[in-house]
């Protein structure tokens, strides 16, 4: 008899996830967890059912760009693919971005929110890229938008009916370059009342949003970030025309393929400013809190699904006599992949219950502090783990993890776009050292680190509470700058990500302890000493003439 392979399976995601549970267990209040079960083991139904069976089935389908109609009329309309007409409907019903905004929960709003995208999002095709966009919109125009703005664009935003949810683009990009804003060529021009805008958008990924936030320069202005404007655009006018935004062409991506990511040319779009005629860059820190906290989401709702499938896989795989999860030599891998799973998951829920305590103003001044330096710690150190996880996961599944029509190389396909987005590693490891430079960050850091420490008093959590105490005087210097002395740029890479992976790994004790305590298991304490031993402390030595013999080759 021909012996078939079977593929791995998944099942509902919030039942087959201990540490999603547990943490809900341990972090929402008392009563909130109940009131909310029910939505939550739907999605997570949904996750690992029907939305996952979807997806492999539009697997081939991708956006196509619809530049004229039959009669030679440009309508630059970009056709979507079937999951992602699903999605939207989907995301719209449970709330993904509403949830935030309805404040159900007062402070907490923020964790169930993202409990439900971790569920879907894998399944969803990075539908997160707009929900993320649109979710920073609406908190951009909440905390700088004129109200008229707020009043147009904000239900629609958070709207729960399919029918009259928007989403919003973040159009920074251009062919200058990405992180350098300051270099943008947009130009704001008056014509009479209003403001037109007149540009190119290298990288846009939501061109079929409604709105878009954007930035350029008003004429006139100086050169520099300090010289550029937010503005707010439609890209329709009431009567469905293109509102002088030209769609050029959608991106030949690597990954991300079901995401309409389009070069588009401003030729004279009537826009509104959000917040004055300057310091536009500033002004996009309210949807860059936002965006980097999703896109640590989505990491760690990457890291889930390759983890998952290679457990099941592992578990239906027999090779030599035994299967897969049988061999110690791959349940070792396995364990490295979890580890790194349970550390990224608990980082990047501490960032979410942060941006939710300051949006309910629950938040302490240490508490404002940390979340600025954790936004861009946590999102550099998750989108590096996701790229690993991904790729050491697709060898667990031999040749079958290289064929396209498993559905599997699509996991690393789309997780290398994850420390690109919202900042590379480079540039948010630079904007770490700006947020240190601000009065109470790097104590507040240490603070929760020893806080998490501190809570973890059994002996078989020694070893990981010490690598992590040893990690922390490590970034002594780098946490508490010297005053008047620029900090030295080389290091900031290694310590960045020595940060987040200390912070990772002092939450994954506290953790730990508190599953013990209420007779959970030893499964997070194994997680905490396998994390440890992976490495924690990368700061190493700098040596800056090395770094440029090498980089000058």
């Amino acid at each position: 008899m021909p012996f078939f392979q079977e593929a791995p399976r998944l099942g509902n995601q919030l039942d087959e996830d201990a540490l999603l549970r547990e943490y809900l267990s341990r972090r929402l209040p008392a009563g909130m967890l109940s009131g909310v079960h029910e939505e939550l083991r739907q999605l997570g139904e949904l996750g690992g059912g029907a939305l996952y069976a979807f997806q492999q089935a539009d697997r081939l389908n991708e956006p196509r760009l619809v530049s004229f109609d039959p009669w030679g009329r440009r309508v630059d309309r970009i056709e979507l693919t079937p999951l992602w007409r699903e999605a939207a409907a989907l995301s719209a019903r449970h709330g993904l971005v509403a949830e935030a905004y309805e404040r159900r929960y007062g402070e907490w709003s923020r964790v169930l929110q993202m409990a439900k995208v971790y569920l879907v999002d894998a399944s969803l095709d990075v539908y997160s890229c707009p929900l993320a966009m649109t979710d920073g919109a609406a908190r951009t125009l909440l905390d700088l938008g004129p109200a008229h703005l707020v009043d147009r664009a904000v239900p629609r935003l958070t709207s729960r009916d399919p029918e009259r949810m928007w989403t919003s683009g973040q159009w920074m990009t251009e062919r200058t370059g990405g992180s350098d804003v300051g270099l943008t060529e947009t130009v704001a021009r008056r014509d009479g009342g209003a403001w037109r805008l007149w540009g190119t958008k290298w990288f846009t990924s939501a061109t079929t949003a409604e709105v878009a936030l954007t930035l350029a320069r008003p004429e006139g202005a100086p050169a520099g970030g300090r010289g550029l404007a937010l503005f707010y655009l439609e890209l329709r006018d009431e009567a469905g025309r293109p509102n002088g935004v030209a769609l050029n062409r959608l991106k030949d991506k690597l990954g991300t393929r079901k995401v309409p990511t389009a070069e588009l040319s401003l030729e004279g779009a009537v826009a509104e400013p959000v917040a004055g005629l300057s310091d536009g860059v500033r002004h996009m820190a309210s949807m860059l809190n936002v965006t980097r906290t999703w896109n640590a989401v989505g990491a760690v709702a990457g890291m889930r699904r390759a983890v998952a499938l290679a457990r099941d896989y592992a578990r239906r795989r027999v090779a030599f006599g035994a299967p897969l999860l049988a061999k110690p030599l791959h349940a070792e891998t396995l364990a490295a992949l979890e580890a790194e799973l349970e550390a990224g998951f608990l980082l990047a829920f501490r960032a979410v219950e942060l941006l939710g305590h300051r949006e309910a103003g629950a938040a302490s001044e240490a508490g404002r502090a940390l979340f600025r330096l954790l936004t861009s710690v946590v999102k550099l150190t998750t989108g590096k783990q996701a790229v690993a996880v991904a790729s050491e996961a697709l060898e667990c599944f031999g040749g079958a993890g290289y064929v396209e029509d498993t559905g599997l190389p699509r996991l690393l396909r789309d997780a290398q776009v994850l420390p690109i987005w919202e900042g590379t590693t480079n540039v948010l490891s630079l904007e770490a050292l700006r947020a240190l430079a601000e009065p109470g960050a790097g104590a507040a850091y240490a603070a929760e680190v020893r806080g998490a420490l501190a809570t973890a008093r059994d002996p078989s959590l020694r070893p990981a509470v010490e690598a992590a105490a040893r990690a922390l005087d490590r970034l002594g210097p780098w946490l508490a700058p010297a005053p008047g002395r620029p900090p030295r740029e080389a290091p900031a890479r290694a310590c960045a990500l020595t940060a987040g992976r200390t912070l990772a790994l002092a939450l994954l004790c506290a953790h730990a302890q508190w599953c013990l305590d209420q007779g959970l298991g030893p499964r997070a304490g194994a997680a905490a000493r396998r994390f440890a031993r992976q490495g924690v402390d990368l700061t190493g030595d700098a040596d800056a003439e090395d770094a440029r013999l090498l980089a000058e080759g």
